[in-house]
Order: structure tokens, then sequence, then C-alpha cells
């Protein structure tokens, strides 16, 4: 085995400070003697520093190859305990990095505001992403990616739509709301039922506490004789026509769409009265027109998306839904059907339950006048929008083409 025997002096030395600074340390002090010296004592010194230099780096050498075959020729317990000996030193040294890196951020903390703070970590952020710039763009790629299959809709939740309009037989045996106030332990005990608010010619309107908040959630089943149930759902899914006739958006877009399943995601911005802030609501929502059962099914309700981040003037909703089932009474473009609307949402307000309640309960219908207004304007007046039954049958029909076609070309090469 290698030993290697060193003087005392330089391994005291070596203990105290690296070779490195040692050295660093020794030109440091010898320059900065030379000064006052003569030439004589400026040449020894040189020659001083020289030897030095000379010794240490002979030294370093020797600590290595010893190191090495040290490592090779020593047993295997004794190399187990120079892996712990490493592993706690490297455990040392990371500590010390980290309470140094909490002590350097309790410093910024006492010495900036909140706001500098922010704008030294986003210039350093800026830095990072300039030296790494490949890793900073894939990380930012696949950050700012929607995910489809996770945030979708799916089928089940459209056949849930489905079935609740089968069951809205059971709500209107209710008879209307009477003046006398309904008491604490009558409204507990029928639980998460609905309760019927209002109840005019055309439509009904229910709601039900949501369990674990203090809103409520509300349900609209209502009759159209003048309107085509086409033109209806014609008007609720055209955002450029919604512009027109719908006075309170500020903005409106689709932002992506995913053509497989026929989702898209929306950003709405709205006005709330006055002093409120404007509501920003940003969903996903998927349209299916069943010819068969002759039913039409629209789902909304909120997501996140990437490419579109809260603006500090407007109040993102986070809690959003809206279900609307339609049902022609004969066929699509005859006048004559049913619809069966649930909705919720969380506005965010600060105001007590009872005027939020009522804010709903009041605006509902008012959209909903305006929505049949603006189908029957565009009846009339033969206003050109999209006609999204035709849009989606046409791709699903491009869909069973592609398909068909591919699983030809399939057979073809099986049989080649």
């Amino acid at each position: 085995m290698l030993t290697v025997k060193r003087p005392a002096l330089l391994l005291n030395s070596a203990r105290s400070k690296p070779f490195s600074g040692l050295y660093s340390h020794c030109l440091q002090s010898a320059c900065s003697s030379s000064h006052g010296q003569g030439r004589r004592e400026a040449e020894l010194l040189a020659a001083w520093r020289r030897q030095v230099g000379s010794a240490l780096r002979w030294a370093l050498g020797l600590l290595r190859e010893g190191w090495s075959a040290a490592g090779a020729m020593a047993p295997r317990g004794e190399r187990k305990k120079m892996v712990s000996i490493l592993a706690s030193q490297c455990s040392y040294v990371t500590g010390q990095r980290l309470r140094r890196a909490q002590q350097i951020g309790q410093l910024y903390n006492n010495l900036y505001s909140e706001r500098s703070r922010k704008s030294l970590f986003t210039n350093l952020w800026r830095k990072f992403q300039s030296r790494h710039s490949g890793s900073g763009k894939l990380v930012m790629a696949f950050a700012a990616v929607f995910m489809w299959d996770e945030e979708k809709i799916h089928d089940e939740e459209l056949q849930r739509c489905v079935n609740d309009f089968r069951d809205v037989d059971s709500l209107m045996e209710e008879k209307p709301p009477g003046r006398a106030p309904v008491s604490c332990e009558e409204h507990h005990r029928h639980g998460n039922a609905w309760e019927l608010v209002m109840a005019q010619c055309s439509f009904r309107l229910w709601r039900r506490p949501i369990p674990g908040s203090h809103l409520y959630q509300y349900r609209v089943y209502g009759t159209y004789t003048d309107v085509t149930p086409r033109q209806f759902f014609n008007v609720q899914l055209d955002t450029e026509y919604r512009k027109k006739w719908d006075e309170l958006v500020i903005k409106l877009e689709v932002v992506e769409r995913d053509e497989a399943s026929g989702s898209e995601v929306v950003h709405w911005v709205t006005h709330f009265p006055y002093p409120m802030y404007s509501r920003d609501y940003l969903y996903i929502r998927r349209y299916h027109v069943d010819q068969k059962n002759n039913t039409m099914v629209m789902l909304s309700r909120a997501v996140e998306h990437p490419h579109v981040p809260e603006h500090p003037n407007c109040v993102r909703v986070t809690s959003y839904e809206s279900r609307m089932v339609i049902k022609p009474h004969r066929s699509f473009d005859e006048n004559g059907f049913d619809y069966l609307l649930t909705y919720s949402d969380d506005p965010q307000t600060v105001f007590p339950r009872y005027c939020v309640s009522w804010m709903m309960s009041s605006g509902m219908p008012d959209f909903l006048d305006k929505l049949h207004a603006a189908a029957v304007r565009a009846k009339n007046m033969e206003i050109k929008i999209k006609d999204y039954i035709s849009v989606r049958n046409s791709e699903s029909m491009l869909q069973h083409s592609e398909r068909k076609d591919s699983s030809c070309n399939s057979q073809q090469m099986d049989y080649a």
C-alpha cells in the first residue's frame, strides 16, 4: 500500500485552507510585501514562491495517487467507510448551502419590499432562462399545452344531462311557492331537494343548495312555440352573434378547439353591476345532437387554460357549470320545443346569500328572455348565423369517411 510522508507544517496548513486557496494566499502576501523591499528581496521572494508552488503541486499529485491506490487496494470495509465519509461530507456541504440560501432570503426580505423582491426574482429567472434556453423552452412548451384528455367533456356527462330531462316530470308536480315562509327544520329535512322559486306561463324556476357552499344551483324548465329548436340552439353557440344581442359582453372568443371530441375552450368577459369588477369566465363546452332520439345537449363548465391567464381588472369565476337540453316537439326545423337549463356559478361577491339568490333568480329569466328575443329576431330578419348542426354532421361524416378509407387501405395492404 502506497504511503506518503509529508511535512507537518504542510499538513497543518492544508487542514485550514485548500491548496489552491493557500497558494493564492502566498502569492498575495508575497506580492504585497515585495512593494516595500529591495530588488534582491523581491528576487528571493519570487524564488521562494516558485519553490512553494512546486512543492504544493508535488504534494497534491502524491495525494491523488495515494487516494486512487488506496481505493483500489483497500478492503471492502474500508471502502464503505470512505463512501460514508464522503456522503456525510456532501450532506454537510448541502446543509451549509441551504442554510446560506435561507439567510440570504431572510436578508432580502428585510431589505426590500414585496414589489422589489418580485422584480429581482423576475430578473434572476430571465438570466436563468437565457443561460438554459433549451431546457427552459422545453418546460414552457409543456406548461403551455392544454390537456384535452384530462379536461374534455365525456359522453357520460352528456348522458347525465339527458337523464335530468327525463326526471323533470317529478319537478313539474310541485305547486307554486306560497307566501308562508319555509322553516329551517323543514328546509333541513328536505335536504338537497329542489325548491320551486318562480312559476310563469312559459317557464318554471327551481333551486337547491350546493353542498358545502352558501350558493344555490338553479334549474329552469320552459317551452317556446314561436321559434325552431335549430335556431334556438345555434343562437346560444354563435359567439359572434351574441356580441350583438347581449350588451353585457365585453369579450367572447373561442380559444382552442378539439376536433376529435368537438369540445371548445371559450373565454367570456361580462359586465357586472357597478361598482363591482367585470367577471371573467373561462370554460370548456361541448354540444351533441342526437337525431335518432330527437335531442340536443349543450354542456359547459369552468376550466383553466395556459394561454388565458387571469387579468387584474377582472375577477375570474372558477366555479361555473351550465347544462342545456332541448327536446323538439316534432323536428329540429319546426316551431315548438321544451328545454331544461341547469346552472350554477360562484360570482365571488361579498353580498349576503339572499342578495346573491335574488340576483340569480331575477337575472336568469331576464337572460332567457333576451335569448328568446334574439332567436326570434334571427328568424324573422333572417340574420345569418352559423349552423352548428350541419357543421357537426359534416365533420362526423368526414371523419367516418377517413376511417373507412384507412380501413380499406389496410385491408388492401394485408391482401397484397
